[in-house]
């Protein structure tokens, strides 16, 4: 990912996370799993405790705008956040 702006970032104290909004200038759009680990290394985060919520872009732009939360610990984000149908298979394995 080539160029990185933070269009918002808010602390959410009453779910313990830290909502953020960001700017990306990339030529593919990122996969979910990249862009958490790129969410997580630009805010000094593991990348088990972002949650990406949304990633949206242009039909022939380069810019997407990642929605994502960060939480402090994993146990936090497995209470709030809802799990796929894929996730919760791969749990019971």
């Amino acid at each position: 990912m080539e160029k990185f702006t933070i269009i918002t970032q808010k602390q959410n104290p009453a779910f313990n996370r830290k909502e953020v909004e960001v700017n990306v200038e990339t030529n593919t759009t990122p996969k979910i799993s990249e862009a958490a680990e790129f969410i997580a290394k630009e805010f000094s985060s593991n990348a088990e405790n972002v949650k990406i919520k949304k990633i949206k872009g242009r039909f022939g732009s380069n810019v997407f705008v990642i929605t994502a939360n960060i939480y402090a610990v994993q146990e936090d984000k497995d209470k709030i956040e809802t799990r796929t149908k894929k996730v919760k298979k791969e749990a019971k394995k």
